[in-house]
């Protein structure tokens, strides 16, 4: 038969079944992934401390402590400690070995077991078997066997289970006070007020991992000028990319026959950040003041760097190669001209964490 579903509470005659047979649960269950029944919710773990933790016995034996996993779509538990021995290597070149949770069907179980790999000048670690209805492995550590019999080293390669990522239709931040730590909780902006996103609660608290809709918008202050420009010429539009990282691209236009330039003796123009830059490592955006109809002494094109000064703040600073000579290095950006735009870009670290 062309089609055949399962488990039913009835053998049908369109494909069903009731029973299902070692294969026919593997190919069901193996999709759920293969893990250890743990999840790492706390910050730090002590060694030792988590399920299939291991100790080098004599240099060659291995010590494999209790715990729980699924593996290849089977469920495995160890209840007391046991050994794998680890094969000699007498020769002159070292060797990676894995140790391993196989399933094998054909003995219907599943058991540790040591897999050796080749000596070798650059050895490399044997890749887990993973074949529906014969061998199925996964990974617990990787074993390095030194030329002449040293002592073998153990590194840790456990594969754990995770809290379920959670939907959240608004207030995730709310929500996520009451979700496991090391989750993921997605906003899906469900009342139209803010952004789709994806949230992390770890050890620093929680923050927003990336923007998942389209871009934010912000509309920034022009500071120390004699008059700002309306709410519809000062645009900037922005998302977060990553923990803690910020992408904004920026248009302030002056539309108005008359410059907007520094006022009360200021000598350079400020602008608003849609969130605080983390000043403790500060770095510089880069722009350009286009004046096509070159207004106000300046060019049809200006370069513009700006930069926050050190120290926790939304407000950068904007400079351009002095107008005069190129030996004077940057001046203040004292003016936006008439009918012209001034544009401005960049990516920074902003304030998420409290370092």
């Amino acid at each position: 038969m062309g089609e055949t579903s399962y488990p039913f509470s009835a053998t049908s005659s369109t494909g069903g079944s009731e029973m299902v047979s070692q294969l026919q649960w593997q190919k069901m269950n193996h999709m759920q992934g293969d893990r250890i029944d743990f999840r790492l919710t706390a910050a730090t773990y002590a060694t030792g401390a988590l399920p299939f933790a291991a100790k080098v016995l004599n240099g060659k034996t291995v010590e494999i402590q209790p715990g729980r996993a699924i593996v290849g779509g089977f469920f495995y538990e160890l209840d007391a400690p046991l050994t794998v021995a680890i094969a000699a290597n007498p020769g002159d070149k070292a060797r990676l070995d894995t140790i391993v949770l196989r399933a094998d069907m054909a003995k219907g179980s599943v058991n540790l077991a040591a897999v050796q790999g080749q000596p070798a000048a650059q050895p490399i670690a044997p890749q887990p078997l993973r074949v529906l209805g014969q061998v199925w492995e996964m990974v617990l550590y990787e074993v390095q066997v030194p030329a002449a019999n040293g002592a073998v080293v153990l590194f840790a390669r456990l594969q754990f289970d995770a809290p379920p990522r959670i939907h959240s239709p608004w207030n995730s931040g709310d929500t996520a006070k009451f979700i496991e730590p090391n989750s993921f909780i997605y906003d899906l902006n469900v009342n139209g007020g803010g952004s789709q996103r994806e949230q992390f609660r770890g050890r620093d608290g929680l923050v927003t991992a990336r923007d998942l809709g389209g871009m934010r918008t912000f509309t920034t202050t022009v500071g120390n000028v004699n008059f700002q420009p309306a709410a519809a010429d000062r645009v900037v539009r922005w998302r977060w990319i990553a923990p803690n990282v910020v992408y904004f691209a920026m248009r302030v236009s002056n539309t108005s026959g008359n410059d907007i330039q520094c006022t009360n003796g200021n000598w350079y123009i400020n602008l608003e950040l849609p969130q605080p830059v983390n000043g403790k490592a500060t770095g510089a955006f880069t722009g350009y003041v286009e004046n096509t109809t070159w207004a106000g002494g300046y060019p049809y094109m200006t370069q513009v760097v700006a930069m926050p000064w050190a120290g926790d703040t939304a407000t950068v600073h904007c400079f351009t190669p002095s107008r005069k000579a190129a030996g004077e290095g940057m001046s203040g950006l004292d003016k936006i001209p008439a009918r012209s735009n001034l544009y401005l870009s960049g990516t920074y670290e902003s304030t998420s964490f409290a370092y």
